[in-house]
């Protein structure tokens, strides 16, 4: 059969949906574009936000609207959080988060009997891991490894724990196994990936953190970077620094989770830190590594935030010098605490957005503008606009004159800037 899949959401929808693929192309079957004739359509959703629900809901009415015969199936975040919500969708086919390989069985019984299916589990039933092949993006210079699946940090503002439950961790062989045929196959960068990596091994019960999986991972491929994703501050500990400055394969590239600058706020958020200990962790970072890149997301307008709380955050993120920053105006998630708190009015979340982008691009300019002069190794992916692009270590986008780069690694001395990205000269050896 012929099965199009498409994909809204994180990494690890991503991951996710790339797995499906290969499990598909597995049993003989072809996947197809979106826009493609095809006896399935797969929406893989996300319900982060009451928009992404939207979203979903929209490209499952373009199914029914352009492909009449053809299998409607949704799974994902949103069938696992608002299954009665979905049931109303023209739908043949409901699944939620868990077992991709079971979800694979149903589409070919839902085309092969053209009967409506429905599998919800109970997301915090869930105690194991489900091993999913790793796969590629960037073609085949990086690739995804989903270490860790599930969440039970409860934040206000967020339903992901009840769409996927508590922690599983891929054990370290397994995990080991899958890094070592990542780079048999070719590829020359690992990006970790997960619900919450940072409580990687906690279901695990044998003493191992995420520490543990950074060293087995960079010692089972040897000379493949490997990239970590979002990491919760108190992940950044004097233990964990010193380790992970001693892996030389690991890109010194830190995503914090941080949301708010104001402690106020972040408790409303129910976070598990304060600007206190995510100033620490910025502070070990910097000590360890030369010129890391630290980069975070941010939530402006939060219910009841003031606009001291505001200027408390802009103070504070100034101190971090972030090398880059994901604002988002607050989006309320029907379902969760902070949907019932006081709501920031509209124009005030857009016009905090606006200053909090304006302090983060100043950011980023300096840390750019602190790259030049410095030599990289920058792994190459694709030619752009006449020359070839790549990603330093940090995470930076590097361009220089060359052709036929492709999966490969250079050393290169940065020379200047082209508005986001660095300009460089390969340096031969």
């Amino acid at each position: 059969m012929k099965v199009a899949i498409y994909t809204l959401g994180c990494k690890v929808n991503q991951y996710e949906t790339q797995a499906m693929e290969q499990e598909l192309r597995r049993r003989g079957h072809e996947v197809v574009e979106f826009s493609a004739p095809a006896d399935a359509y797969v929406v893989n959703s996300c319900s982060v936000t009451a928009v992404s629900d939207q979203k979903s809901r929209q490209m499952l009415h373009r199914v029914r609207r352009e492909h009449p015969a053809a299998v409607a199936a949704l799974c994902g975040c949103y069938p696992q959080t608002h299954v009665e919500d979905v049931r109303k969708l023209d739908v043949d086919l409901i699944a939620g988060t868990g077992d991709r390989v079971g979800f694979i069985d149903l589409l070919e019984q839902a085309v092969e009997e053209k009967r409506p299916i429905e599998a919800i589990d109970k997301a915090f039933d869930r105690r194991t891991f489900e091993v999913l092949p790793a796969g590629g993006m960037a073609e085949r210079t990086r690739a995804m490894l989903k270490v860790e699946d599930g969440c039970v940090n409860f934040c206000t503002y967020c339903i992901i724990p009840y769409a996927r439950g508590p922690v599983r961790s891929l054990p370290l062989d397994k995990a080991m196994e899958q890094a070592a045929q990542l780079k048999a196959d070719g590829y020359r960068e690992i990006v970790l990936t997960g619900i919450e990596i940072s409580s990687w091994g906690k279901d695990l019960k044998n003493g191992q953190t995420l520490i543990d999986l950074m060293e087995g991972l960079c010692k089972a491929a040897p000379g493949v970077r490997i990239r970590l994703g979002s990491l919760e501050p108190r992940t950044i500990t004097e233990d964990f620094c010193r380790r992970a400055a001693q892996l030389p394969d690991l890109c010194p590239q830190f995503h914090l989770s941080m949301q708010s600058g104001c402690d106020a706020t972040l408790k409303r958020m129910n976070r598990k830190y304060d600007t206190t200990r995510f100033a620490q962790s910025v502070a070990l970072l910097n000590q360890y590594f030369e010129h890391p890149a630290i980069t975070t997301d941010m939530i402006v307008g939060f219910p009841e935030e003031t606009e001291e709380e505001f200027a408390q955050t802009l103070d504070f993120i100034r101190t971090c010098g972030f090398a880059q920053m994901h604002i988002f105006p607050y989006s309320i998630r029907p379902g969760t605490p902070a949907a019932e708190m006081r709501q920031v009015p509209k124009a005030v979340k857009e016009e905090r957005a606006r200053r909090g982008a304006a302090v983060a691009a100043e950011m980023r300019r300096a840390y750019l503008a602190a790259c030049v002069g410095k030599m990289y190794s920058v792994l190459f992916e694709q030619p752009k606009d006449g020359r070839f692009f790549g990603h330093a270590p940090n995470y930076m986008e590097v361009l220089v004159e060359g052709e036929n780069l492709h999966n490969t690694v250079k050393n290169v001395r940065i020379t200047g800037l082209e508005g986001e990205a660095l300009l460089g000269e390969i340096v031969e050896e």
